[in-house]
């Protein structure tokens, strides 16, 4: 199946922009195979916001500095009529997050250029940033009120202090934070789960919001915090997060957020959040929804009469289908727009006339933009193909967003909620850096899995493949396990970057995935071993029958639950000449016992001590049976599949004298995110691979 067609210029649009400001990147005569430095030169584009009157498009543009070993990322202005981008900041360290002033003459944004992450605002006429908020505990993801009176905003508070006047709480805050980091002594006393999240603590700190008043570009008073007390205003777990999770009526009377589960100690295993509103003036707050399981995502309509949100059914269960529920504010009345569309819901927007809703939700291994009128219906895909995300509705209902594809890196584009579906992109930030290198079109397959189920898989072939050569094969497994590889541009595992070393590149998604219906997602639950081991090696099967490949040069690698797979690969399968295990789970009750999300293990494998097979799909327990040389890489700062797991691992692998290496990072969590520690990530695991699958 290929769902890659030509996009039509949107009419009336320019061509695209030219590079104005920003360094290009200068295409070599010769285009060739990428490589890790052209991988990390990109301009990552991101979080477009259209301005009030619908002429310009404030984005994020991050650029990659290595020798520096960080990012840097500014705010970016671009004409939606066609024309020169233009460069709004440039500080050596973020600015992100833009938010529009009603009036469009200011952007709102958090920046760490002094330091900490603080709120500030920027003229958009010209003129320096100038700083709003000075929170000892930061200040971040700002948003205007409708007037264009206050700033909304997130801080990370110690919750005992939050109901004090700010300027003593901020006080109190600081004295806390200050003498945590000056004490020799770094122990820490935790009195419940959920205390740290993916790589970083949470200890007892709460995410509140706060309001600042504001006027002329200065801040006119002190920031409230509107939701003081032991309870998150934004969900500390970015599982339940798509955007900023909390929105002020088009009156700006009040701010609904997403409330974290009322019990704190019962946040690791439930995940039962609510919607609730709070009065800006007054600060009291009520409960808006009741469902034990998750909603979130609170869009008010332009017209003030529909509360928009998505909410799952099933508590506990974190990948369980987000449906678009509509709240009519008036009767109260809710009702599900999506109940009989078998897709789950990631981030929604307003039309500007409060008659359509635009919403992301992935298809057959794309990410596409939906409408869908509030009446209701069948959603009306607005993108095909690639991945289109971060979707903003301006004026005219014109809808602006980001779209990759595996061939290359993202771009903002803008199309219209008409019938002609035409798109037009607004940037080209990467246009030199694409004619200078070359990457291959994927091809997309689908395997009948277990019991004759339909398996998507893609497959990218290196540069200058030749028809009639055989070549070396890598075998990707993704994690989530309910995600999926889509046809989008990555960072991390860059699948045109392994291509070009010369490999082909397997990628596919088997039972787990999303995308594909929410009964093929749910059948990997208490099955990890099972049926998607099946889809896998029927995938293995048609690849192996393909004139192209070389069976004796193949090889599997995955992260997080792929990593799982390449531990399960060890005791079930011996067609790779090695594995590569990224961060992932090796035995089940360390696991369950070390991980921050409880809920995740409960859903998959029960409760240890209730469960009596909790350890059926353990790795471990098929140790006797490890041979395949494997290349382990784990990261001390991952919470979420703990370093033990990885260490474990090693331990048998090289008790049991099987050739294996570990690469180990102190200082990353479950992704390598530092430009350094990329670089050799890839150099390990592209040595690594060469030593089994090159002649």
């Amino acid at each position: 199946m290929n769902a890659f067609r030509a996009f039509a210029a949107v009419p009336h649009v320019a061509a695209l922009v030219t590079m104005s400001g920003i360094a290009a990147h200068a295409a070599e005569s010769t285009p060739h195979p990428l490589r890790f430095d052209d991988l990390i030169s990109v301009h990552r584009v991101a979080s477009p916001v259209p301005s009030p009157d619908g002429r310009w498009v404030a984005c994020v543009v991050t650029d990659v500095d290595k020798a520096a070993n960080r990012g840097n990322a500014d705010l970016w202005l671009i004409p939606t009529a066609g024309g020169a981008p233009r460069a709004l900041t440039a500080s050596p360290k973020h600015d992100r997050h833009p938010s529009w002033s009603p009036d469009g003459k200011w952007i709102a944004f958090e920046s760490n250029r002094d330091g900490d992450f603080q709120v500030w605002v920027i003229p958009v006429d010209g003129g320096e940033a100038r700083k709003i908020t000075t929170l000892a505990t930061e200040a971040t993801r700002p948003v205007w009120s409708p007037d264009g009176s206050s700033i909304a905003f997130v801080s990370a508070v110690f919750p005992e202090f939050s109901d004090r006047p700010f300027a003593e709480s901020n006080a109190a805050n600081k004295t806390a934070l200050d003498a945590k980091e000056k004490s020799p002594v770094k122990a820490r006393v935790l009195n419940q789960l959920l205390f740290r999240h993916w790589d970083s603590w949470v200890e007892d700190r709460r995410q509140h919001l706060f309001v600042v008043p504001v006027h002329d570009g200065k801040a006119a008073g002190e920031p409230r915090d509107l939701t003081p007390g032991n309870r998150d205003a934004v969900p500390t777990s970015t599982t339940f997060e798509a955007g900023d999770e909390f929105a002020f009526s088009p009156d700006g009377s009040e701010i609904t957020y997403t409330a974290t589960p009322e019990l704190t100690r019962t946040e690791a295993w439930n995940t039962n959040h609510d919607l609730w509103a709070v009065d800006v003036k007054t600060g009291r707050r009520h409960q808006i929804t009741t469902n034990p399981a998750a909603d979130g995502c609170a869009h008010y309509s332009p017209d003030g009469r529909w509360l928009a949100y998505r909410a799952q059914s099933r508590p506990g269960f974190e990948a369980d289908r987000w449906q678009l529920m509509l709240l009519e504010r008036t009767t109260g009345k809710t009702r599900s727009l999506t109940a009989g569309w078998d897709a789950s819901v990631e981030d929604l927007t307003w039309s500007s006339d409060s008659k359509t809703l635009v919403l992301t939700a992935e298809s057959q291994a794309t990410k596409v933009l939906w409408a869908l009128p509030v009446e209701g219906g069948t959603p009306r895909p607005l993108t095909r193909g690639g991945a289109s995300a971060e979707a903003a509705v301006g004026p005219g209902n014109r809808v602006v967003f980001t779209r990759s594809r595996l061939t290359e890196p993202g771009e903002v584009f803008q199309t219209t909620l008409g019938n002609n579906n035409s798109i037009a992109a607004l940037t080209s930030f990467n246009n030199n850096w694409k004619a200078g290198v070359i990457t291959t079109e994927p091809e997309s397959f689908t395997v009948r899995g277990a019991g004759g189920t339909p398996v998507q898989m893609w497959l990218i072939k290196p540069p200058g493949y030749q028809a009639g050569q055989k070549y070396p094969l890598v075998f990707w497994v993704h994690g989530g396990p309910q995600s999926a590889f889509m046809d989008s541009w990555s960072y991390r595992w860059n699948a045109q970057l392994w291509a070009a070393q010369g490999y082909l590149i397997a990628m596919p998604n088997p039972r787990g995935s999303t995308g594909f219906g929410q009964k093929f997602t749910d059948e990997i639950s208490h099955d990890w071993g099972g049926r998607v081991f099946a889809d896998l090696m029927a995938c293995m099967d048609l690849l192996e029958k393909r004139p192209d490949v070389d069976r004796s040069r193949m090889a599997a690698a995955g992260a997080s639950y792929g990593g799982y797979m390449m531990n399960w690969f060890q005791g079930h399968t011996d067609r790779f000449k090695t594995l590569i295990t990224h961060c992932g789970v090796y035995e089940f009750h360390s696991m369950y016992g070390s991980t921050e999300e409880v809920w995740f293990d409960e859903w998959e494998h029960g409760i240890p001590w209730e469960n009596p097979e909790f350890g059926k799909w353990s790795p471990h327990q098929f140790a006797a049976r490890f041979k395949t040389p494997n290349l382990i890489i784990h990261n001390e700062l991952d919470y979420r599949v703990p370093i033990n797991q990885g260490l474990s691992l090693f331990t048998t692998l090289q008790r049991k004298g099987v050739p294996s290496k570990m690469l180990y990072f102190p200082d990353e969590g479950h992704w390598v995110l530092k430009p350094q520690n990329s670089e050799l990530w890839h150099k390990t695991i592209f040595d690594w691979l060469a030593t089994y699958l090159k002649p």
